[in-house]
């Protein structure tokens, strides 16, 4: 089958195109034929060598795909050959192929094609998991780093779905506007003062809730950013992996701060995971309550241009991978 592969972690140039055989399904499993691929920060880290996946995963990058059921293993009663599929996966998604545990599988949502599909779960796993690790209630304030992401412009709509007031942080007016036009309700520019931005917004208070995709950059700015018995919420590292944190600062206001992942989760917690996506997300999606974040499709032999496009944080939305028509 066709593949991406990265012989050497390193620059864009390290990925390649090639075949690799196509994976059979073990018990429990099934194989899925792609049609469209997302494409995360988390691909660009592991590409770069720094984010391996768990022990036994294919090294094959992609976190989320979608496509037709192909075959199922032994045990596999939900699915059937010729089900359109979306998956939430711990590797293996760039890749014509692929095969992923019957419960991290779901149907796309009703009216969403596969290939917008194909960028819609890792996203909706994230916020909705992390959000519900956070407790983010109606009436609390969450603050969204990078909200002109894919992840930035979904969990804006889904807090706002929840009766939540969203501040949200970008780096230009064109994606300010992107976030405004998406539900946030204050939208500040991370080159100036943002803490500062968000406490006038929120009478001195400060966010109840922050979703952080920064890392160690915003570690101490998050601090002084919550709210009390406020909750830091870090899902990403584009600001490093080392900071350094005011522990007395974080007692006086009886903060918490987690750091999660989907990837490493259990396969019975991403199966919960999934499922809580088809009881609370899709119906959302459905009603037009949350809207699909704009796409760049991108065709799957470009992959080196999806990653250089993500990179490059001109991107607004999400970048999907199409495979050709087979």
């Amino acid at each position: 089958m066709d593949a991406v592969i990265v012989a050497t972690p390193g620059s864009i140039d390290a990925l390649e195109l090639g075949e690799l055989p196509t994976p059979q399904p073990k018990p429990g499993e099934v194989l899925v034929r792609s049609v469209a691929s997302g494409v995360n920060r988390a691909d660009i880290l592991q590409r770069k060598g720094h984010y391996p996946p768990p022990r036994g995963v294919t090294d094959t990058i992609g976190l989320e795909a979608s496509g037709i059921v192909e075959a199922v293993g032994d045990g596999v009663t939900r699915w059937q050959p010729g089900d359109e599929v979306v998956a939430l996966l711990a590797g293996g998604g760039y890749a014509q192929y692929f095969v992923a545990p019957a419960g991290q599988l779901i149907a796309p949502p009703p009216g969403i094609d596969l290939v917008t599909a194909g960028g819609l779960l890792e996203v909706a796993a994230t916020v909705v998991s992390n959000m519900d690790v956070a407790g983010l209630s109606a009436g609390e304030t969450l603050l969204v780093h990078g909200g002109s992401g894919g992840i930035g412009t979904f969990a804006i709509q889904y807090a706002k779905a929840l009766g939540c007031t969203v501040v949200t942080t970008a780096g230009t007016e064109a994606k300010l506007q992107h976030c405004r036009e998406h539900g946030a309700d204050i939208a500040l520019d991370y080159h100036g003062d943002w803490v500062k931005g968000l406490s006038d917004a929120t009478d001195s208070k400060g966010a109840d809730v922050i979703l952080d995709i920064m890392g160690a950059k915003y570690l101490e700015l998050n601090i002084d950013a919550l709210a009390r018995r406020g909750r830091l919420v870090i899902i990403g590292m584009q600001g490093g992996t080392k900071g350094t944190l005011n522990i007395g600062k974080l007692l006086q206001k009886m903060g918490t701060v987690t750091a999660t992942s989907l990837r490493f989760r259990s396969e019975k917690e991403k199966a919960a995971i999934c499922a809580r996506v088809v009881d609370v997300v899709w119906p959302l999606i459905g009603d037009g309550r949350i809207k699909p974040s704009p796409e760049t499709h991108i065709a799957f032999r470009d992959v080196r241009r999806a990653h250089e496009l993500l990179e490059s944080g001109d991107n607004v939305g999400k970048i999907v991978l199409v495979h050709e028509a087979q």
